[in-house]
């Protein structure tokens, strides 16, 4: 028996691992129960070519204009030494605007030294110690890290507000906007979760040089424009159930041994083989498709082909309502009485047969 090590390299073709980020890591909070994507990702898996290479590409993705927009607004929001992002965060937080903040870009120095950039990273935030006497700061540019399957993952979040309110506040500057204070839930719904792999990283920062990590703040201060203007907003994003979720995903993510025992041993996701061999090998490791997937996994429009006809491709409420029933023609057969449900079923089979009766009145109704 080879090493989980070996045996993740084997799974790749021997290609280095691809590197996560804190898009991918808060994507794999999106659908903690699926087997595949777990070992696909625990073993650095390029999914994008994989995808590509089995004829089904990844359809998302944020376009030349959207990343440009983006960059605008950040640069917008942060301009004077941050003097508006200051305020923005201090009202936000019910707190007096400081005079005056000092501001760190801890992104100076060489792009390529990140082992120097995080020890930088950790020891200023480290001794930036927050209280209620201290004057503020804000961070900009912070390199921090997280343990995502046994390998270190270097993330870089927008901003860290220390030292105001007596608390750590990561910032998150987004370039959708809040129209008639009302965003995107999906958006908002994604940058709480990345928002989130930055305060737990940040978290394990101070922890790990003997500080309290509750001095960071589970409240998330997301900057948007208001309404189709420029005009920056705040508002602050409760990010602890996220936080459980993550944390749980990553504890996952770290008994790879366990995930792998439910693999086939000669499985491989290596994008030099054959298209047919990689269709053949996907399919005998366990999925869990749902409609959310085409957002955020590069192999959904795989796995939603793969579970045409069953009922867990309709969503998760159905397929929790439906327990017991993975298939879209049983179910049919059981809301019709053309077949009698096993006692697993009986729940699941009345709720069924009730929908096809209020359907048929509804029916009988609009035809009368």
């Amino acid at each position: 028996m080879t090493s989980t090590e070996e045996r993740l390299a084997a799974i790749r073709g021997g290609v280095p691992p691809r590197r996560h980020n804190a898009r991918t890591i808060a994507a794999l909070t999106g659908n903690p129960g699926c087997t595949r994507r777990a070992v696909l990702d625990g073993a650095g898996v390029d999914k994008p070519k994989l995808a590509e290479r089995i004829g089904f590409p990844a359809r998302f993705g944020q376009s030349r204009f959207a990343i440009t927009r983006g960059n605008a607004f950040e640069a917008q929001v942060k301009a004077d030494g941050g003097a508006e992002l200051l305020r923005l965060v201090a009202e936000r937080l019910g707190v007096p605007v400081p005079a005056a903040a000092t501001w760190t870009d801890l992104g100076d120095g060489p792009d390529d030294d990140m082992a120097a950039r995080q020890r930088r990273s950790a020891e200023l935030l480290a001794a930036a110690a927050p209280g209620d006497g201290a004057d503020a700061a804000l961070f900009d540019h912070p390199l921090l890290g997280l343990d995502v399957a046994g390998r270190r993952v270097h993330l870089e979040p927008d901003l860290v507000a220390a030292r105001l309110a007596g608390r750590f506040h990561v910032v998150e500057v987004k370039s959708f906007p809040v129209v008639d204070g009302q965003a995107d839930p999906a958006k908002v719904s994604a940058a709480a979760i990345q928002s989130a792999v930055y305060v737990l990283a940040l978290r394990e920062l101070l922890a790990a040089a003997g500080r309290d990590p509750e001095l960071v703040s589970h409240d998330v201060v997301l900057v948007c424009p208001r309404d189709f203007a420029n005009q920056p907003l705040a508002s602050l994003v409760d990010v602890r159930k996220q936080l459980l979720v993550l944390r749980r995903q990553l504890d996952r993510m770290a008994r790879l041994d366990a995930l792998l025992a439910a693999v086939p041993e000669d499985f491989t996701a290596d994008v030099a083989a054959e298209p047919a061999t990689l269709l053949a090998a996907l399919s005998r490791v366990e999925a869990r498709y749902a409609p959310e997937c085409l957002a955020a996994c590069e192999l959904a429009y795989f796995c939603r082909h793969e579970a045409r006809g069953h009922t867990g491709a309709l969503g998760r409420p159905v397929r929790e309502a439906l327990g017991g029933i993975a298939d879209v023609g049983e179910a049919l057969a059981l809301a019709a009485g053309e077949r009698a449900p096993t006692p697993e079923q009986e729940q699941a089979a009345a709720l069924l047969r009730a929908a096809a009766r209020l359907r048929a009145d509804a029916l009988a109704g609009a035809s009368a």
